[in-house]
């Protein structure tokens, strides 16, 4: 067992859902102090400090924060310091089967908005996916609707196009099998809708960042995302901000040192486009497992 403290920064998670779908687990370790998580490739075990003196911020993932929300004034008491990233795409099934409703979603971004502020709340329209009825018009559609109704709740949104890794072979060639037509866009295509999101996004006090797509930085006005931002969260959180180390994750990456806490194949929304499940019926059976007073996920 590696003991790692201080843990700057901590992940609740790129691996999983935490906030949507294990908050009664987190605020558990929470008030515990720490938390064990195994790395996914080497196995070891590793445990890391969550005392409020070990740790910066939380750097949160979720497509829907409502069971977090009333853990919120707990680790505002405890003196928390937190960002929010925030996928909404409004895409539905087949590709976001389990996904939350829109209603929902937009409801509790402006409610962390209100309680914190539009800097700590990033907006996720990502990842992008071409299809036979998914191009550029339907994108632009989308984000437009999506930014009128985010207007004046986020300062940011994050961009990117899907990546086809290999677990993901299958339940894409399932659904080309039903009909849905895949397609990689050219990178004009991707410039061209990239541009428009720009300007929709300055209507709605809005900046466009690309996560890992190195190559439609070229458009004026994109930034380059980090989604662990030293910057940010020196910005936000300067009283207790410690130097960070860059710790990119693949191509194109610009995140920041974190310590992730979560485990893959236990979320449950099932996104075809998921790299961080398997199989769903993996992700169902964990979280039907799952017990909210273990040390780890």
């Amino acid at each position: 067992m590696t003991l790692v403290r201080p843990a700057h920064v901590i992940s609740v998670s790129r691996r999983t859902d935490i906030p949507a779908l294990y908050s009664e687990w987190f605020i558990n370790r929470v008030r515990a102090g720490f938390a064990r998580y195994r790395n996914p490739f080497s196995g070891a075990m590793y445990e890391v400090s969550l005392k409020p003196e070990d740790v910066i911020a939380f750097v949160f993932w979720s497509r829907n924060y409502a069971s977090l929300l009333p853990y919120l004034p707990e680790l505002d008491e405890l003196g928390y310091g937190a960002c929010f990233h925030y996928t909404l795409t409004d895409f539905g099934p087949p590709l976001e089967p389990f996904a939350p409703s829109t209603a929902q979603v937009i409801e509790a971004f402006h409610h962390l908005a209100r309680r914190y502020s539009p800097a700590h709340v990033i907006w996720r329209f990502d990842p992008l996916i071409y299809s036979h009825t998914m191009s550029n018009d339907y994108f632009i559609k989308k984000f437009t609707y999506l930014a009128q109704r985010l207007h004046g709740a986020t300062e940011r949104c994050y961009i990117s196009f899907v990546d086809l890794y290999r677990k993901l072979e299958k339940p894409f060639k399932a659904l080309a099998q039903q009909g849905f037509e895949f397609y990689e866009p050219l990178l004009e295509e991707k410039i061209e809708l990239v541009s428009q999101l720009v300007k929709i996004g300055r209507q709605h006090g809005m900046r466009i960042y690309a996560c890992c797509e190195p190559e439609i930085l070229q458009v004026s006005g994109v930034e380059q995302a980090h989604c662990v931002d030293s910057e940010l969260l020196r910005h936000l959180f300067p009283e207790k901000f410690q130097p960070l180390k860059p710790s990119p994750t693949r191509k194109g990456c610009g995140c920041f040192a974190s310590r992730d806490i979560g485990a893959y194949d236990t979320c449950i929304h099932g996104c075809v486009y998921c790299y961080a499940n398997s199989r769903h019926e993996t992700a169902l059976a964990r979280f039907k497992a799952h017990n909210p007073q273990q040390e780890t996920l």
